[in-house]
């Protein structure tokens, strides 16, 4: 069993077996001591086998778009080369910015939207509540996820023309660039609104897809990105793919987009819920803003499974009916939380009958046909 879990922590943190007791323990105890000592290992090295699979590809795809530009480029679109080296950067970003939020969690608890107590697992669980054969298959879903991914990403520069958009002499002004930024991120949240929603409420995709990334009962940063591969694939086509194509974004919008929403993501499995968590803090001036807890409220088991889908803003949870304030420091609060009553917080779903397993699905399909007619139509 140790050697096992030893292997399990070097899948996880990518540190060696002899570090079980002085680091490579950081997924399983909070680590004392100074807050420089709680970065996370993910820093540096997380699963080496996927590392390598990663810095392969990424590589490889540098070399062909270097060695062959006109080749390789498509029209109205960035160059390749581009494309590849933003995604060298953003995998530091997920990397560094993951490092940075769990250094929050371990060095200040006050901030801790579930308290301490909560986290006092078994020493066969890791912190966010996961065994070790859950952790196992979510190592398998984590480089099933990197290769769907890249195979995504690389298809789409080929098959869609101008998705990755070109840097451009001039832009329109910039308060119309914000306010086709903030359109194209409530589209993209509406999408990933009722795709996650359906998650929940279809048996079969709740059974054998989306449950995995819910044996993180106590969420921390690293449990973001840590789905069924399928679950990460559904998110970027219903989320990314369909938003750009309804809402399109320009070249320079398009990386701070990508950027906001890693930032965004990470923090609402952070933990932790305060002014630390930057790209929350930015938006909380939006009616129907979200926080952390709200999202950490959502992974709590049977108490709030089935509230709080939103991605970015929170607004849908609002307009259909399914916020829920969640566990959190005062710092955090916001203005609907303050205006929830008790009897607002538990009182029952509203919109029972989209709950439907089939006809959840129907805001999803219906996105994803406009996505297609405007670009058939129109374009990108």
């Amino acid at each position: 069993t140790t050697l096992r879990q030893a292997r399990l922590v070097t899948a996880m943190t990518g540190a060696a077996d002899t570090t079980l007791t002085s680091g490579g323990e950081y997924v399983f105890y909070i680590p004392e001591g100074k807050w420089q000592t709680h970065f996370s290992s993910l820093l540096f090295s997380a699963d080496v086998p996927a590392t390598v699979m990663e810095v392969s590809l990424v590589g490889t795809l540098i070399l062909v778009a270097a060695i062959f530009p006109d080749q390789v480029q498509t029209a109205n679109s960035m160059p390749l080369l581009e494309l590849a080296v933003f995604m060298v950067f953003l995998s530091l970003l997920r990397r560094l910015y993951n490092s940075y939020l769990e250094a929050v969690f371990c060095s200040f608890p006050q901030y801790r939207t579930q308290p301490v107590k909560e986290h006092e697992l078994k020493s066969a669980k890791d912190l966010t509540g996961r065994d070790l054969t859950q952790l196992e298959n979510i190592v398998k879903q984590d480089r099933l996820t990197l290769l769907s991914q890249f195979v995504l990403d690389v298809s789409i520069y080929f098959l869609v023309p101008g998705y990755y958009p070109a840097a451009e002499a001039s832009y329109a002004s910039m308060h119309m660039r914000v306010l086709q930024l903030v359109l194209n991120h409530y589209v993209m949240s509406l999408g990933m609104y009722w795709m996650h929603r359906a998650l929940h409420v279809n048996p079969w995709l709740w059974r054998n897809i989306h449950s995995l990334h819910h044996w993180a009962k106590h969420p921390l940063s690293r449990t973001t990105y840590q789905d069924h591969w399928a679950d990460n694939f559904a998110n970027a086509i219903i989320g990314h793919f369909f938003a750009q194509i309804l809402i399109p974004l320009d070249h320079d919008f398009f990386w701070v987009s990508r950027i906001f929403r890693i930032c965004e993501s990470l923090e609402k499995h952070s933990g932790v819920s305060c002014w630390f968590n930057i790209a929350h803090s930015l938006q909380r001036w939006f009616p129907f803003a979200q926080m952390p807890h709200h999202h950490d409220w959502h992974h709590e088991g049977h108490k709030g499974c089935n509230y709080t889908f939103s991605s970015i803003g929170g607004l849908w949870d609002c307009v259909f009916g399914t916020r829920k304030t969640g566990r959190h420091p005062q710092m955090a609060e916001t203005r609907e939380d303050r205006e929830m009553t008790v009897k607002d917080t538990k009182q029952t779903r509203k919109g029972m009958m989209m709950d439907h397993p089939y006809l959840c699905l129907s805001p999803v399909l219906a996105i994803g046909m406009m996505a297609a007619v405007k670009y058939v139509e129109i374009g990108i």
